[in-house]
């Protein structure tokens, strides 16, 4: 247990048990755990889909996943954590869930205590996974394993440099560190804890190349902390060729990185976190396509989008059609949709030439959590669009002609002139002088007015009927 952390409990009047009680109710919990799911996904060569949700209210947060999973079955439930107690302003989460629960962006789990999060648990037969945001996540994560979730999302990278400006990457990595640790005395009880990293960074015109690297990086932190369960989860960039050559570069990284535990390690697949089309018609179009672009890239699980993100939170209902539509990816009806594996090869070779080109001097290094700071103060890595000051945010990617995010300006990364050259050419169409109205276009690129538009950007061949 954190220490440490005993009075956030106690301010808050709560009772954490001891660490055998918590391990003893997860062995005894009657349903799976996500490390299950995830197994057997592989094993059927299916893709699992998870929803994002989460209210403020405890009896409102339980029937919603009741009703989401009499509804539409979603394989993993998530409790989304709200955003005082991402940050740790874990009594102004406790005294809005009394007061005013409708003020709170997702489920104040410790505010509500574990006993609650155990109601939740058993509300629901699916394996529930903690989704936060959380650069500090010690306290957290101890009131949600007493809780028997078996899933918990996050890292000391892409839940700090995309979210905060102030948080010291090194203590952000330590506190991460020790949540790892904590999974690997679990482990070594028989609990296997799902640790899923979150490559998709800011979201936002991110390389595919830099989401691999920062989960990697997180990944191979949490194994050496005797972490056994790793999901790598990148977001869809929208460009299908791109996305495809991104999940399948995941398991060929995997055992260059983790050949230990490279039968542990799980493509994940966030489906497009950019701006959403507000049409119905092309919303679903797009959460069609990315569960469709997961599947053909070997994902093991997609986290599915609605068709009411450009308009705000979204309904039961909308979240019921997500997942839906997300799981007819799996049928076979669907398996008559052939990708361009040429294209795909292409795109993953100089994708791993570059994750290799960037991981390479981080990883020639005997304490990784130390060579990982240096590099970002260097700006050997980077995240474009960063929140903290801790990264240079130097990056810059833009969209090529044909759709696929290249970048513009690569700051002070480590990539070589041969595979420079390539995003040079593919973007020597920008002009300097229109770089800013270029991005503001590229941010936007499903939400054009005019869907031919949006055809006829799109070059690099989609999907086609065999």
């Amino acid at each position: 247990m954190f220490k440490q952390h005993r009075f956030y409990a106690d301010s808050l009047d709560l009772e954490v048990p001891n660490q055998q009680e918590a391990i003893g109710y997860l062995q005894d919990l009657p349903k799976d755990r996500v490390f299950d799911r995830l197994n057997a996904a592989r094993k059927h060569g299916r893709m699992l889909v998870q929803p994002r949700c989460g209210v403020g209210d405890h009896n409102a947060m339980r029937l919603l996943l009741r009703e989401l999973e009499e509804q539409a079955a979603p394989d993993i439930a998530t409790v989304t954590i709200d955003a005082h107690t991402r940050l740790k302003r874990f009594e102004v989460a406790a005294r809005l869930a009394r007061e005013d629960p409708k003020q709170l962006n997702g489920y104040p789990l410790p505010a509500h205590g574990w006993r609650a999060g155990r109601e939740l648990n058993e509300a629901v037969m699916a394996p529930v996974q903690i989704r936060h945001g959380s650069p500090d996540p010690r306290f957290l994560f101890e009131v949600a394993i007493a809780s028997g979730f078996s899933a918990f999302e996050g890292g000391g990278i892409g839940y700090n440099i995309p979210y905060c400006k102030d948080v010291p990457l090194r203590d952000s990595l330590s506190w991460w560190q020790e949540v790892d640790l904590r999974c690997g005395e679990l482990a070594r009880s028989g609990i296997i804890v799902d640790r899923e990293f979150f490559g998709t960074l800011t979201a936002v015109l991110m390389p595919p190349a830099i989401q691999l690297v920062m989960a990697f990086l997180e990944a191979l932190l949490a194994h050496q902390s005797g972490v056994r369960c790793f999901s790598i989860a990148v977001c869809q960039t929208g460009h299908t060729v791109q996305d495809i050559a991104m999940l399948r570069a995941i398991p060929l990284l995997a055992r260059r990185y983790l050949p230990e535990v490279v039968e542990q390690v799980y493509p994940v697949l966030h489906q497009f976190m950019g701006p959403f089309p507000m049409p119905r018609e092309d919303a679903d179009a797009l959460i069609l396509r990315g569960a469709m672009v997961a599947k053909a890239g070997g994902a093991l699980k997609t986290i599915n989008k609605t068709f009411q993100e450009s308009f705000g939170v979204p309904t039961r209902e909308a979240n019921v059609s997500g997942i839906l539509l997300s799981k007819a990816a799996n049928s076979w009806i669907l398996d008559l949709i052939q990708i361009g594996d040429e294209h795909v090869e292409t795109e993953l070779k100089w994708l791993l030439e570059e994750v290799e080109a960037l991981l390479a001097p981080v990883l020639d290094a005997t304490d990784l959590l130390h060579s990982i700071c240096s590099a970002f103060d260097s700006g050997r890595l980077d995240v474009p669009f960063s929140a903290s000051r801790y990264a240079k945010a130097q990056v810059m990617p833009m969209r090529a002609s044909d759709g696929a995010i290249r970048i513009f300006d690569f700051g002070r990364l480590n990539i070589p002139q041969h595979l420079r050259r390539r995003h040079q050419q593919q973007l020597g169409h920008v002009a300097d002088d229109d770089v800013f109205n270029k991005l503001e276009a590229d941010i936007m690129w499903f939400c054009r007015t005019q869907v031919q538009e949006d055809v006829g950007a799109i070059s690099v061949p989609l999907p086609q009927i065999a």
